[in-house]
């Protein structure tokens, strides 16, 4: 019976809230990303090197970083609904400001504009699901939600491309109306979260009364559990040994895969790609991701272990780095991309639920920021390593190399936790758990 009513209450809270909160995510990457597309034109319309090409698209990451752990923590006081919403449109809006920017200077700040109003979002929603999912379930909760990142590039490259097509419509640019395209859609889109966001199960008229007795009770002992071990508070979170440690796993995935996506069309271009190729066959590695990400989010929940499926996915990302700067010069770099978009993409689903193994409340929003902000910062180096090494060698190899140190810190990071944490009394209890 009990089996049964979990089941049919987690069935549609999944149904309810993974989608929705899915597409929200996708309309989220493809603004972030949509930079990479618009840069086939874009920088030449303003003057932008490849070097100050990277600095100013990874600007987006200063006001991102600034305000992400002020954002979740306001999160968690104010509630979901109206700060997703308040998130969602500001961002929508500059999104599509960003058409109308004159040179590197408007470009820059535009960027770090998006950046700060978009703080938030990623680790809000992940408290979300914490707040809806027990623990046991997260790792597919998780993939099932993450797959938008992929697949908004899948989604992002032929939708950016046909935008790019629309040059000298109205006296626009094609970069413009691409900006504008999915920038406005964005927020208005983002106005519904008020209406279809349910804070606390107590409060889901659309789950039988059985159903949120249940799920409120689930997840209150899990609560307990974490907190009989230690409660922490925000700053004790910040130093906590393990969310150091998850920090660094995921800056340095961040670093390689920001790193990759933002400069992936131009350098298929550089293999003798049209624009129109380069941005559709952008497209491939991240179908890939997709796969590797739902893969890794099952497992990881079926054998009740996250870091050996990290530190694997995590390699993953290192050799497909490699192999891509050996491969630069010829189509084959497609098929390297795919293998790191596996380990960029597959990591997140075993990862992201770790840190409510060990952290609750505003401690958890603290966490889930603060790893987030880093890693993000982390993915703002990227961009600029690799527009750097580009403008120094002429070639793109330096800079791919570069993110393949990056990713490679990541999976001995990942490879230490899996032989040293679950040693720890704590560790094992928690584990046991979920």
């Amino acid at each position: 019976m009990a089996e049964t009513l979990e089941k049919t209450t987690l069935r549609k809270v999944y149904l309810r809230l993974v989608p929705y909160c899915f597409v929200l995510y996708i309309l989220c990457y493809i603004d972030r990303i949509n930079v990479s597309f618009a840069a086939l034109t874009m920088n030449k319309d303003l003057g932008l090197t490849a070097y100050i090409y990277g600095l100013a698209a990874g600007a987006f990451f200063w006001g991102y970083c600034l305000l992400e752990i002020p954002s979740n923590i306001i999160l968690e006081k104010v509630g979901a609904r109206p700060w997703i919403t308040r998130i969602m449109v500001t961002w929508g809006l500059l999104s599509a400001a960003t058409a109308f920017v004159t040179g590197p200077w408007s470009f820059f700040t535009v960027r770090v504009l998006i950046g700060a109003a978009e703080a938030g979002l990623f680790p809000g929603i992940l408290l979300y699901f914490h707040r809806w999912f027990p623990q046991r379930h997260r790792g597919r909760v998780t993939a099932g939600f993450l797959i938008g990142l992929p697949l908004a590039t899948a989604i992002g490259a032929p939708l950016s491309t046909a935008f790019l097509q629309m040059d000298g419509i109205w006296g626009l640019h094609g970069w413009q109306w691409m900006y504008l395209g999915e920038g406005l859609p964005t927020a208005i889109i983002g106005c519904t979260v008020w209406f279809y966001l349910t804070e606390r199960p107590s409060e889901a008229m659309w789950l039988k009364p059985e159903e949120r007795a249940w799920l409120d009770a689930e997840l209150a002992m899990e609560r307990r559990e974490i907190e009989t071990v230690q409660k922490h508070s925000i700053w004790m979170a910040f130093s906590d040994l393990r969310v150091i440690l998850l920090t660094i796993i995921f800056a340095g995935i961040g670093m390689a895969g920001v790193g990759l996506i933002l400069f992936l069309p131009q350098i298929l271009k550089g293999i003798g790609m049209t624009n129109t190729q380069a941005g559709l066959l952008t497209a491939v590695p991240y179908v890939f991701g997709t796969i590797g990400m739902i893969a890794a989010g099952w497992i990881s929940d079926r054998t009740k272990d996250r870091f050996w499926i990290l530190t694997v996915t995590c390699s993953c990302a290192v050799a497909g780095l490699v192999l891509g700067a050996m491969w630069r010069d010829s189509l084959w770099v497609l098929a390297a991309f795919s293998l790191a978009t596996v380990g960029f993409y597959g990591m997140k689903s075993p990862f992201w639920p770790l840190p409510s193994t060990f952290l609750t409340g505003p401690a958890l929003a603290a966490g889930l920021a603060f790893i987030n902000s880093v890693g993000n910062f982390a993915g703002y180096l990227g961009p600029i390593a690799v527009g750097y090494a580009k403008d120094a060698t002429g070639s793109f190899e330096v800079g791919l190399y570069v993110l393949a140190g990056a990713a490679a810190v990541s999976t001995v990071t990942a490879l230490g936790c899996a032989l040293w944490l679950p040693k720890s009394a704590t560790n094992a209890k928690l584990v046991r758990a979920h």
